[in-house]
């Protein structure tokens, strides 16, 4: 299959999330926010213990629908409350764009990103099929589809940003040596030492792999800004906020896979995950 390059939805070129949030602010990339409404709001606290494994992931999500896309950030528990969607239904882009809460921003700048350009229309998307089977079964084509966009020689340091089990597996298959870092997880399910110093893994790394969680716990910026000083490549794994990782795509993020609402955890049978690749991946 012939690999797809991803152009940017604009020509701008952000250098941090509040430039894109600024940005779209601006009309930049397409319509503007204060004439698209948000027609949904939903909070999503979810847990998962795969089999074989001794760690129960949780995760808490906040989901924003406006138009044919649901804009989607995770976020650390205590850090936005369900009661926030009583009244954000009605509520324009801009406003939430513009909310004290990152969680809120995030969620919001992905929804309207996602909406003008959605993932399964994009030109520079090649769609990847998740097998209907267990969550095991999804788990594992979803992280080596992630893998797959790694480009390394064998023995290449990997920093993960964001542990998920089968991935670290998915990048070992790779031949890669995974440096795994997370705020709440202290080992994998393999007994690797997980560490919660960023600095140390990049510092260490030959390659980065982040999730979409960076984009709400304020590390996104610093890891794209360390991979274009260092030009590291920069896979990002996104569930969450897909099409604001995807407006980085040139700009210091290397290739990403943009996974949209519903999740692969949230359905049994068979859905899609978008991967994206620039000129230089």
């Amino acid at each position: 299959m012939t690999q797809k390059k991803a152009p940017l939805m604009s020509p701008l070129q952000p250098h941090s999330v509040p430039d894109l949030q600024q940005a779209v602010l601006d009309g930049a990339y397409g319509p503007p926010p204060q004439e698209l409404t948000v027609t949904s709001a939903f909070w999503l606290h979810h847990t998962t213990r795969l089999a074989g494994s001794q760690v129960t992931y949780r995760n808490s999500y906040l989901l924003l629908r406006s138009g044919d896309a649901f804009g989607a950030c995770s976020f650390e528990a205590g850090e936005l409350a369900p009661d926030f969607c009583a009244e954000a239904s009605g509520h324009t882009l801009d406003h939430l764009i513009r909310h004290e809460a990152a969680p809120v921003r995030i969620a919001a700048l992905d929804a309207y990103l996602g909406r003008v350009q959605p993932h399964r229309n994009s030109p520079a998307a090649e769609s990847v099929t998740l097998p209907t089977g267990t969550p095991e079964t999804r788990a594992q084509a979803r992280d080596a589809a992630v893998a797959g966009l790694l480009d390394i020689p064998a023995g290449a340091k990997v920093a993960l940003i964001g542990v998920v089990n089968p991935l670290v597996a998915a990048i070992r298959e790779q031949g890669g040596v995974p440096l795994p870092c997370d705020f709440n997880l202290r080992a994998t399910q393999w007994g690797d030492p997980v560490t919660d110093d960023m600095a140390q893994v990049l510092a260490e790394a030959d390659a980065v792999v982040a999730t979409g969680m960076t984009l709400s716990n304020g590390s996104f910026d610093v890891i794209v800004d360390h991979c274009r000083k260092h030009e590291l490549p920069l896979v990002v794994y996104a569930q969450t906020g897909s099409a604001v990782a995807r407006a980085f795509l040139g700009s210091g993020v290397t290739a990403l896979s943009a996974e949209p609402f519903p999740f692969s955890q949230f359905s049994a049978d068979e859905t899609a995950l978008y991967r994206y690749r620039t000129a230089g991946a």
